[in-house]
């Protein structure tokens, strides 16, 4: 385990956090609706190892009907840093961080990150879809 801290923003840099993150116990991408459509790459940290240090006031969510998760987003620049939630299957309560928005986060780092495909779009997490070459 290689836990480092990270630290994120939005955009505009309104909304900054920070995580405690191990980047080499895996990414992922998910084929489900929402996730498929913002071409997400995340990791997933349980709430503890995650800190909103400004720009709580400058947040929105979005959730859809399954209410498992909130995709928050900075109202000025629309950027997508984190979600929050709560899906059984993965181990509860978690926060899903964007990799995107690691503003300290060494390439070689990113690109040595292994990858996990989930087949969210059929409640299969822990399983990959057959197709993923369009994540």
């Amino acid at each position: 385990m290689s836990l480092k801290k990270y630290s994120g923003s939005c955009h505009c840099g309104a909304v900054r956090y920070e995580a405690d993150i191990d980047l080499s116990a895996g990414t992922g991408r998910c084929n489900c609706s929402f996730c498929r459509k913002v071409r997400n790459w995340s990791i997933i940290v349980k709430p503890e190892s995650f800190r909103l240090l400004s720009g709580e006031d400058n947040l929105s969510f979005y959730e859809f009907n399954t209410k498992s998760s909130k995709h928050h987003f900075c109202k000025n620049c629309g950027v997508r840093t984190f979600s929050k939630g709560y899906i059984e299957e993965i181990g509860g309560s978690f926060v899903s961080i964007s990799i995107s928005t690691l503003d300290t986060a060494d390439l070689n780092d990113l690109i040595e990150a292994p990858v996990w495909y989930a087949d969210g779009l059929n409640n299969n997490w822990h399983n990959q879809p057959a197709e993923i070459r369009h994540l």
